[in-house]
């Protein structure tokens, strides 16, 4: 690479994902014959490799598909930078769910306000190998045979660069798919419920086959803690709030969307740590389930 990136800098590329998964509510549902369970990673191989000519490796652990696209140089800089506001810092903070208690840990620092420009984005080219893998999933999950018990319940694609050692990472819950095609939600709220990060390893470079990853099975309360951290980091990032927003209260709305959405109410007790100013909120099940969700 010319430029040494940062984890946040990928982040900010991989946003730039959103025009293309935009197009996968227009889509029909597939009329290809049903997938046992057990056939479902070959299934996504074969069709990327006979329909895309990409050479992905696929694995399903427990109720989890993970698909691994090994590509080279997959950040470019834009041709046209996109312009953005800097309102906040925003620091990824690791948050908890864990015998009936949800803990929320962030650190927003109000900044003054600057316009900025992208560096950088995902490749184009590497956008469509996305696309693609992301249409081949659907059409399998979409031909699951649904009377086996334990169907995906989530899909993973790690997107690496194997030649400059780092890599992106997206998780999809397969409702969400589902209601994205059929209309039920909206775009901006689907890429709101993708979890994604990113991560810089010697481990990554030379790996084709995705050996460095560590293939689980993701739980819900896992997705839940991911998908908080991630919709902190949008809103604040992209940003969506004025410079005056209250952080806490914007939280919090995050907080109960996010458990409100997958319907989870296996939890006591929700603590909010402010970690900028100190503040700590703590709120029962009742006072979660009535705060506000917009």
């Amino acid at each position: 690479m010319r430029s040494k990136l940062s984890s946040r800098s990928l982040a900010k590329a991989g946003f730039k994902l959103l025009p293309l998964i935009f197009f996968l509510s227009a889509c029909t549902s597939s009329t290809s014959p049903s997938f046992p369970k057990e056939k479902i990673p070959q299934a996504v191989k074969d069709i990327c490799k006979k329909e895309y000519k990409l050479d992905i490796s696929a694995k399903l652990v427990g109720r989890t598909l993970w698909v691994y696209m090994p590509l080279e140089d997959i950040i470019s800089k834009p041709e046209k930078p996109e312009k953005y506001i800097e309102r906040f810092l925003v620091e990824d903070k690791e948050n908890t769910l864990n015998d009936g208690k949800l803990e929320v840990s962030y650190l927003i620092k109000p900044v003054n306000e600057t316009q900025k420009t992208q560096e950088m984005t995902l490749d184009k080219t590497v956008n469509e190998k996305i696309f693609n893998v992301l249409q081949v999933v659907r059409r399998v999950l979409f031909s699951v045979d649904n009377s086996e018990k334990y169907t995906p319940l989530f899909f993973c694609i790690v997107t690496a660069d194997i030649k400059n050692g780092f890599e992106i990472k997206q998780i999809f819950h397969c409702l969400d798919l589902k209601k994205l095609s059929y209309g039920f939600i909206s775009q901006s709220e689907y890429q709101h419920r993708i979890v994604q990060d990113t991560e810089v390893s010697p481990g990554i470079i030379g790996d084709k086959e995705g050996g460095h990853l560590l293939y689980r099975d993701i739980t819900l309360e896992e997705f839940i803690t991911y998908q908080i951290r991630n919709r902190i980091r949008l809103k604040f990032q992209k940003p969506e709030v004025e410079k005056n927003a209250d952080i806490d209260k914007e939280v919090l709305k995050i907080v109960a969307h996010t458990l409100d959405i997958y319907g989870y109410k296996d939890f006591n007790i929700v603590e909010l740590v402010n970690l900028e100013t100190g503040a700590k909120t703590i709120l029962n099940q009742a006072a979660i389930l009535a705060n506000p969700k917009d």
